[in-house]
């Protein structure tokens, strides 16, 4: 398998980062920390998990880890800080995905979670495919929030992102 579909993703995961992150800048603070019921809670507290959550894999995949106590544990008590966390890790997943190749990917993962410390064994492909589901799960919850706050997101999807279609012969 090639690396294009998650290159794809790694892709998707910057662009929708960048844009709820803009749209999240216009919010007022009160409703940017409100607890909305979500699974963790607020806006903040679901960009604070997707990055720590992203961590936590990221180190998992380049054998450089990243231990938190739980996971919805504050990494940044702001916006602007989380931001600044979250724009170069965004690249460093498409500069990384950018070196897998086939083999490694049809190849194992194993790891050990924060939840069972015994060694977790899977096919990279699906591993890669779980890291990049789980990204696009709290952003469809971010979306969600957003719209609660009066917010419309427009266009989510993937195949809405700037340079997937092909051209359109004339």
């Amino acid at each position: 398998m090639s690396n294009q579909p998650f290159a794809a993703l790694a892709a998707y995961n910057q662009w929708m980062n960048q844009r709820l992150y803009t749209l999240c800048e216009a919010l007022p603070e009160a409703d940017y920390y409100r607890d909305r019921g979500a699974f963790f809670r607020s806006i903040h507290g679901t960009l604070n998990h997707l990055l720590l959550a992203d961590r936590l894999w990221f180190g998992r995949f380049t054998d450089q880890p990243f231990r938190v106590a739980a996971l919805d544990t504050e990494l940044y008590a702001t916006l602007s800080e989380l931001r600044a966390a979250r724009e170069p890790l965004d690249q460093q997943i498409i500069d990384w995905v950018a070196t897998l190749d086939a083999a490694r990917i049809a190849g194992e993962f194993s790891y050990t979670s924060l939840l069972k410390p015994e060694p977790r064994r899977y096919p990279m492909s699906v591993v890669l495919s779980h890291f990049f589901n789980h990204q696009t799960h709290h952003r469809g919850q971010l979306t969600t929030l957003l719209s609660q706050c009066g917010t419309d997101p427009g266009l989510t999807d993937l195949i809405h992102m700037p340079g997937v279609a092909l051209a359109t012969p004339e």
